[in-house]
């Protein structure tokens, strides 16, 4: 009785669904260091029953090591082609670039900034590998179910920021206005054109600085 119910355990398992698997390659667009995962995040696709394939060094520019990554349940690919024939649903930040496309295998979803409208070439490639493409950037932000998934807006806005820093660096001198021994400095007037995210990021970081 004890053996039978071993083996009715065994074929359980045998025929158990394999969970699927999330890939993250390292980015290879020149000077892109950005990653579509950190570790915090790969903790929770684990726990939701998936499981999650890092290509090693994809963390590299980002400050998140390969030992961050299988410490929080992932494993590590050594090479691109083991991760994209090895998984099921791919996270990535760029596009994929043709070499990439080729490593694509039917029945395999893409998830990314995709930017279809401008990327025609690249959809149809996919289309032939018969790739579900799922494009982050065509989400509506207006809708309240989807600004979960809004990754243009945190991107935009560090974009502002960034701007206003790199301006505050060419200035040469003080934003905000400075009254010293020496004289008076005035402060830096600033023009930021547009009141988008990233505009609004702008004006928040120029305003900061004085």
């Amino acid at each position: 009785m004890t053996t039978g119910a071993s083996t009715e355990i065994a074929a359980a398992i045998a025929t158990a669904p394999t969970p699927q698997r999330i890939g993250v390659p390292r980015e290879i667009f020149p000077g892109e260091k950005r990653v579509a995962t950190v570790p915090d995040v790969v903790t929770k696709l684990v726990k939701l029953g998936f499981g999650v394939v890092v290509e090693t060094g994809a963390g590299d520019l980002a400050d998140l090591s390969d030992d961050a990554y299988r410490e929080a349940g992932a494993i590590i690919a050594g090479s691109a082609a083991e991760l994209w024939s090895g998984t099921d649903i791919v996270f990535k930040v760029r596009p994929p670039t043709a070499d990439e496309v080729a490593l694509m295998h039917e029945g395999q979803t893409l998830i990314g900034f995709l930017w279809p409208a401008q990327n025609p070439e690249l959809m149809q490639q996919l289309a032939g590998r018969k790739v579900t493409a799922l494009s982050i950037d065509a989400l509506p932000r207006t809708l309240s179910r989807a600004q979960k998934m809004d990754a243009l807006t945190s991107m935009a806005g560090v974009s502002g920021y960034r701007a206003v820093v790199e301006a505050a660096n060419a200035f040469g001198r003080f934003f905000n206005g400075q009254i010293t021994a020496a004289g008076k400095v005035p402060p830096a007037k600033v023009f930021i054109a547009g009141a988008g995210v990233a505009g609004l990021a702008a004006i928040g970081a120029a305003a900061s600085l004085g």
